[in-house]
């Protein structure tokens, strides 16, 4: 499978269908302004297209951290569901965990939703590991 470096306004937007499975709150017109924002903070997507479509996107950053020192951070990681099983989300996590070797990066580090069950088996079969607890508090912000 052939990963893609997403750059292009048509490459971001086409990443939109398989994103909004992952996302169901992101509403496609605000796309595009989103990722081109978070750009600017390193976010970066990388995806596989098949027949015209993506089918599998991930987004990704690097960052750097007192715990941990230089990590590519995984935002998102998404097969589109009518592609789940043919190994996508496999390569591209391959990929992800190439490129931070590449980037000179110490950690790959990922957070995954509690009910992610096949997810969690394909993290732990690449070598990832649960090794700490998310947590996040709300805030009321006008969104953009």
């Amino acid at each position: 499978m052939k990963i893609l470096s997403v750059t292009t306004d048509a490459e971001i937007a086409a990443c939109f269908p398989a994103m909004k499975e992952l996302r169901p709150h992101l509403d496609e017109a605000a796309f595009l302004a989103k990722v081109r924002r978070q750009e600017k903070e390193g976010y970066r997507l990388a995806g596989i297209a098949a027949g015209g479509a993506m089918t599998a996107v991930a987004g990704y950053r690097i960052l750097e951290f007192m715990a941990w020192g230089r990590v590519l951070y995984v935002d998102d990681l998404v097969t589109r569901a009518d592609h789940r099983g043919s190994g996508c989300a496999g390569a591209l996590l391959d990929w992800l965990i190439q490129r931070s070797r590449e980037e000179g990066c110490d950690e790959l580090h990922l957070d995954t939703g509690f009910q992610r069950h096949a997810a969690h088996r394909l993290y732990l079969k690449k070598g990832l590991e649960f090794n700490c607890h998310h947590l996040a508090l709300k805030l009321s912000v006008t969104k953009r």
